[in-house]
């Protein structure tokens, strides 16, 4: 078997008992579609039983907390929404930060997403618009019924001055049936219709990981990321100085993995993979 320990650089990997905070991407990691993925349930006890936290942190902006927890109920997992942080609700947390505590003016929002984008704005107290010209915030995420009206009247909102906010830059969705356009590729969309350039929230960029963090009451060196995607999970933790793992069951190979400049500490075939590590750790 190929060792698990990759990289060394940056934190000691000799042991994962070090690891007392989980964050963990869902799509790829906890399910593909509507298939969950082993050892999620026994992992998530574990880390129950040996006093560690965790979280579950999504790039996916379709849906609220208590749908992903919905969906995970009907995969046969409990998770309580508060335990669900997805880049719709980072994304609204960290723009009502910017107008309270750094001085953004207060403003409409017109939204190209869908369900779970729209609740976390409403929840932060944003008025949202579909009037692209009374907009000051225009805010873009993962839409799976995009129609070219949608987009038109977001494209207009930004080149009328309205600034342009993603949720994530995930240029793919993993599905069953492979990978499709992500919110990275309406990003794109939009960004080519405007020549704006959106400010991402969504991982690799530090406040999902930050807002998750805090929550936990966890710091970075303790906290671990398991991600299956090396652009996003992986590389943005690997910036704050969090220990990084790499899993094989959605977008990135253990080669693809490998080949990066500076590869996560661990690679892991699967969860079931990592609680046996974590047990002989403990």
């Amino acid at each position: 078997m190929k060792s698990d320990v990759m990289n060394t650089r940056r934190i000691d990997t000799s042991s994962l008992a070090n690891v007392r905070a989980v964050l963990f991407d869902m799509d790829g990691v906890i399910y593909v579609g509507n298939t969950l993925l082993p050892g999620v349930t026994e992992l998530l006890a574990y880390l129950d039983a040996s006093s560690r936290s965790w979280m579950l942190i999504t790039n996916n902006a379709s849906m609220t907390s208590q749908q992903f927890a919905d969906k995970l109920a009907r995969l046969g997992v409990e998770v309580a929404p508060q335990r669900i942080l997805g880049s719709s609700e980072a994304t609204a947390i960290w723009l009502k930060r910017q107008i309270v505590a750094n001085g953004w003016p207060p403003g409409k929002v017109i939204v190209l997403g869908q369900e779970g984008l729209r609740a976390a704005l409403a929840a932060q107290g944003f008025e949202l618009t579909t009037d692209p010209f009374s907009a000051a915030y225009a805010v873009a995420g993962i839409h799976f019924e995009l129609t070219y009206a949608e987009a038109a009247e977001v494209a207009l909102a930004i080149r009328n001055g309205a600034r342009f906010i993603g949720t994530n830059s995930d240029r793919t969705y993993p599905t069953e049936r492979g990978q499709v356009p992500g919110a990275g590729s309406i990003l794109a969309l939009l960004s080519t219709a405007t020549d704006v350039t959106p400010t991402v929230i969504g991982k690799p960029n530090a406040p999902m990981y930050e807002i998750a963090m805090q929550r936990l009451g966890a710091t970075p060196t303790e906290t671990m990321m398991v991600g299956d995607r090396y652009d996003t999970d992986i590389a943005g933790a690997l910036k704050l100085g969090m220990p990084a793992a790499g899993v094989l069951t959605g977008v990135n190979t253990r080669e693809q993995f490998v080949a990066q400049p500076e590869p996560p500490h661990f690679i892991f075939e699967d969860l079931t993979v990592l609680l046996a590590r974590l047990r002989q750790a403990d």
